[in-house]
C-alpha cells in the first residue's frame, strides 16, 4: 500500500495550491484526480473556460470599439461556435501543460481514478480501467469541487437545454437564449452571449440579482444590461421547460407568462461533488448542496486528520480564495505554521461588463452605523476612458469619516477586475483618502478614476489639516 504524507483529492485551484505547497515544505504528496486531465472544475468546464469565451466574445465581436463605430460594428461578421472553442482548446492546453510542469517540477505524483475512504487514513481509487490502488496518509486533502445542480423537472439534452459545464461544447451560436438563474454563474454566461448579439432573458424567482454587491454598482450594471435590450424576468420562476418539435423550448412561467427560445441555459446553483467519497465511512456528513462544513481559520473538518477547501466548502467559491484556501490547509495539515490571510479579498464577476469590489457595502456601512462618506468617479470623465471609447464604467470608494480610512472599493465597467487592487492594498494597508488625494497616477489611465473618487469624497470630507 502507497503511503503519502498528504493525499489531495482533486487538482483544481485548491487542489494543486495546496498539494505545491506541501511539496515545497518536503512532503510526500498524492493528487487523485477523476478527470482526463488535472486542473479540475476551474480549468476545464469553469473560471478558464468561461474567462476565455468571454474574451474570445468580445474580440471577434467588437464590442469595445462600438462607442467609437457603433453598435453594428463587428470585427468577424459571421462568428460561430467553432470559433470560440478554436480560442479555448487553446488556452486549456496550455493552462494543463503548466500545471503538469509545476507537479513534476515539485515532485507531486498524481494519478487518475476516482477516490472513496475506507477509513480516515485511507483511500481506495478506482482507475479507468477498473485496477484499484489503496493509499494511505497522514492527512486528506478534499478539494473536489461543485457540478451544476441539475433539477428533476429540467428535461436537460445537452442541445438545447443545458447546465453551464455543457454549454462550452454547443456546436452552433444560439439567436435566443433564456439563462435561469441570475447568480454569477447565469449572469456572467447571459452578458457574454448578449456581447455576441444573442437575445437573452434571464429568470430567477429572487426579486433582486447580485444582493452581495454594492446596490450602487448593481443598479448601474443593471440599467446597462437592458439597455442593449437584455431582458431580466426577476421574482417569476419557470414552472414548466419544454422542447418543442420544431427545437425550440418553450418556458411556462409561474405569473402564466410563456417565453419560446431556441436554447435554455440553467445556471441556479452547484452542487459540492462529494456524493462518490464514501463520507459516511468517517463519520462525514455534508449538507444538501453536497457542502462540506470547515473550520474557516483551518479548514480542518469534524474529522482530524480531514481538511476541506475550495468551492466545496461554500461562499465566496473563488478560483483565488480557493487557492488560499488550499494552500492554508496544506500548511495546517502538515503541522506548519499558517498565518491568516488578509481581511479584505477581492471579487470579480467577469460579465459584460465587468464588476469587482472588495471591503464593505454601503449598506453594511450603514447595518453597522459606521459614519461614511462615498467618492465617486465615472470613466468618461478620464481621458483614457476617452481614448477607449467609454462612455460607461464606475468606480466608488466608500470612507469612515472618523478615521478617513478606505473601508470599500466597488467598480462596475471595463478592467474593473483588474482596477480593484489597488483599493483591496490601500484598503488592506489602512489607508486613508489622502492616499488618493496626494498621490501621482500613470496619465492617461483608467487609474485615474481612483483619484477622481477620493478628490469627490475628501471635497465632502474636509481637508483634515483645517480640523486640526
Amino acid at each position: 500500500m502507497l503511503q503519502y504524507d498528504l493525499v489531495v483529492v482533486g487538482s483544481g485551484p485548491a487542489g494543486r495550491r495546496g498539494a505545491i505547497q506541501a511539496a515545497k515544505l518536503g512532503k510526500k504528496v498524492l493528487v487523485i484526480e477523476q478527470g482526463k486531465r488535472v486542473g479540475g472544475v476551474s480549468v476545464h468546464t469553469g473560471t478558464i473556460p468561461s474567462k476565455t469565451l468571454r474574451e474570445t466574445a468580445l474580440n471577434l465581436s467588437g464590442w469595445r470599439e462600438r462607442g467609437f463605430y457603433g453598435r453594428s460594428y463587428r470585427v468577424k461578421e459571421e462568428i460561430s461556435a467553432d470559433d470560440l472553442r478554436r480560442r479555448l482548446l487553446i488556452t486549456l492546453n496550455h493552462e494543463v501543460e503548466v500545471l503538469e510542469h509545476q507537479f513534476a517540477r515539485n515532485r507531486v505524483q498524481h494519478i487518475r481514478g476516482k477516490a472513496s475512504f475506507i477509513d480516515a487514513s485511507t483511500l481506495q481509487v478506482v482507475k479507468e480501467d477498473g485496477e484499484i490502488t489503496q493509499v494511505t496518509a497522514a492527512s486528506v486533502l478534499l478539494a473536489v469541487g461543485t457540478k451544476p445542480f441539475r433539477p428533476d423537472y429540467i428535461p436537460f439534452d445537452g442541445k438545447t437545454v443545458l447546465d453551464s459545464d455543457e454549454l462550452l461544447d454547443i456546436q452552433e451560436l444560439p439567436r435566443s437564449m433564456v439563462v435561469i438563474g441570475a447568480g454569477v454563474i447565469g449572469i456572467e454566461y447571459a452578458t457574454i452571449f448578449s456581447a455576441l448579439d444573442t437575445a437573452v432573458t434571464v429568470l430567477d424567482p429572487k426579486a433582486t440579482m447580485l444582493d452581495f454587491i454594492d446596490k450602487e454598482i448593481v443598479e448601474d450594471f443593471t440599467y446597462q444590461l437592458r439597455d442593449r435590450n437584455m431582458k431580466l424576468l426577476l421574482g417569476q420562476k419557470a414552472d414548466k421547460v419544454e422542447t418543442l418539435d420544431n427545437g425550440k423550448v418553450e418556458l411556462t412561467l409561474d405569473s402564466g407568462r410563456r417565453l419560446t427560445t431556441d436554447m435554455v441555459l440553467f445556471a441556479a446553483g452547484r452542487m459540492g461533488a462529494t456524493d462518490a467519497l464514501n463520507l459516511p465511512a468517517i463519520g462525514l456528513e455534508a449538507d444538501s448542496r453536497g457542502r462540506l462544513k470547515v473550520n474557516p481559520e483551518t479548514f480542518q473538518t469534524s474529522v482530524a486528520n480531514v481538511y476541506a477547501a475550495g468551492d466545496v466548502v461554500g461562499f465566496p467559491s473563488l478560483a483565488s480564495t480557493s487557492m488560499e484556501q488550499g494552500r492554508i490547509a496544506a500548511r495546517v495539515a502538515i503541522g506548519a505554521v499558517a498565518k491568516e490571510p488578509p481581511k479584505y479579498f477581492p471579487y470579480g464577476i467577469y460579465a459584460v461588463p465587468e464588476i469587482s469590489t472588495c471591503g464593505l457595502t454601503e449598506e453594511e456601512m450603514k447595518e453597522r452605523g459606521i459614519p461614511y462618506e462615498c467618492g465617486i468617479a465615472r470613466f468618461r470623465e478620464t481621458s483614457r476612458g476617452h481614448i477607449m471609447g467609454l462612455d460607461t464604467g464606475l468606480l466608488k470608494l466608500i470612507f469612515s469619516l472618523k478615521t478617513r480610512r478606505l473601508l470599500g472599493v466597488h467598480i462596475v465597467g471595463e478592467g474593473a477586475t483588474e482596477l480593484v487592487h489597488i483599493g483591496q492594498a490601500v484598503l488592506n494597508l489602512k489607508g486613508t483618502v489622502e492616499y488618493f488625494v496626494e498621490n501621482t497616477f500613470n496619465y492617461p489611465t483608467l487609474a485615474e478614476a481612483y483619484k477622481i473618487a477620493g478628490l469627490d469624497a475628501w471635497n465632502r470630507m474636509g481637508d483634515i489639516k483645517s480640523e486640526l
